[in-house]
């Protein structure tokens, strides 16, 4: 059953004497190229807004928009980690997005007293955590941190496709699209493919005259 975003989560946190909560979100674990990127937000306790869900719910522009808004208020305290396409290939996906959360927690002003996670729990984790399925449809402070987190690796794959123009990555933002697919069969992978991920390894293999 569909639950509007709220404040659940947190309100059971501040019941137990837990103010300081961060929600933790990434962007990018599936594409094959660029970035991972994660996002820390701690949400005031009277935090409202109408429009705020998962960023993938969202039109770009109202993605923009409300991303716009959450960076802006001096009473929302955020930050962001991110793990490039290299060091995701030398540790793999889940320990770089691991990785780029906590590089976010680090970012904050000091350290929150809990952090909400969306999806399966993070081992090791410096921080008390809770795990959200869908964490970020659920909870606002996990949705606030996957829109800032989603618009920013947005605007790093523009500024990758200004670099990279023939990967049209400002329309596909690295995942595996058919136009992507073509594209790196096309031309091989880029500085910024993610060369231990399958469809990007089999291009390569080719080129490099082994298959």
């Amino acid at each position: 059953m569909y639950r509007r975003c709220g404040f659940r989560y947190e309100k059971k946190l501040r019941t137990l004497g837990i103010i300081r909560i961060a929600g933790i979100d990434e962007a990018g674990r599936g594409a094959l190229a660029g970035p991972v990127v994660a996002a820390a937000v701690i949400l005031p306790e009277k935090f409202r807004h109408r429009k705020l869900k998962d960023s993938k719910q969202l039109l770009p522009e109202l993605r923009q928009e409300i991303y716009d808004e959450l960076v802006s208020r001096d009473d929302i305290i955020w930050s962001i980690g991110v793990v490039d396409s290299i060091e995701i290939d030398q540790i793999n996906i889940l320990r770089a997005t691991h990785k780029a959360m906590r590089f976010a927690l680090d970012g904050l002003s000091g350290p929150p007293d809990h952090v909400l996670i969306d999806g399966l729990p993070v081992s090791p984790f410096p921080l008390p955590q809770t795990a959200i399925i869908d964490g970020d449809r659920i909870s606002l402070s996990i949705a606030a941190a996957s829109v800032i987190a989603k618009v920013t690796r947005d605007r790093l794959m523009r500024e990758f496709c200004a670099r990279f123009p023939e990967y049209c990555f400002g329309q596909h933002k690295g995942y595996g699209t058919e136009l992507h697919l073509i594209k790196l069969h096309e031309h091989g992978p880029s500085p910024i493919h993610r060369r231990s991920f399958e469809p990007v390894a089999q291009p390569l293999l080719a080129l490099e005259g082994i298959i």
